[in-house]
C-alpha cells in the first residue's frame, strides 16, 4: 500500500507541477499576445504617419502643378492676344482689297460649323 500512495503522490504532485507549468505558460501566452497588441498599435500608427506624410506630399505637388498649368495658361493667353494684335492689321488689309473674296470664305466657314453644331 505504501507504494501505492507513493505512487499517486508522485502522480499528483507530476500534475500540480503540470498544472502549474500550463498556468505559467497561459501567462506567458497572454504577455506575448498583449506585446503583439502593442507592436501591431505601434506598426499601424507608423503606417497612419506614413499616409498622412503622402498625402501631404501629393497635395502639394498638385497645388504646385495647378500653379504652374495657371502660368503656363496665362502665357498662352498673351502670346495669342500678342499675335492677334500684330495681326489684325494684316488681316483688315486683305478684307479691305478682296471684300467679295472675304465675304465668300467667311460664309464658307459659317455653313461649315452651322452645319457641324446643327447635326446633334
Amino acid at each position: 500500500m505504501a507504494a501505492k500512495k507513493k505512487s499517486v503522490s508522485t502522480v499528483e504532485s507530476r500534475l500540480s507541477a503540470l498544472r502549474r507549468d500550463f498556468d505559467a505558460l497561459q501567462d506567458d501566452i497572454k504577455g506575448l499576445a498583449g506585446d503583439v497588441t502593442a507592436a501591431a498599435s505601434e506598426r499601424a500608427q507608423l503606417a497612419l504617419k506614413g499616409a498622412e506624410d503622402v498625402a501631404d506630399r501629393a497635395m502639394r505637388l498638385a497645388e504646385e502643378a495647378a500653379r504652374e498649368a495657371k502660368v503656363a495658361a496665362s502665357e498662352f493667353r498673351d502670346d495669342a492676344e500678342e499675335w492677334a494684335q500684330e495681326n489684325a492689321e494684316t488681316l483688315r488689309e486683305q478684307v479691305r482689297g478682296q471684300p467679295i473674296t472675304s465675304l465668300l470664305i467667311a460664309g464658307g466657314v459659317g455653313a461649315f460649323l452651322g452645319a457641324i453644331f446643327l447635326r446633334r
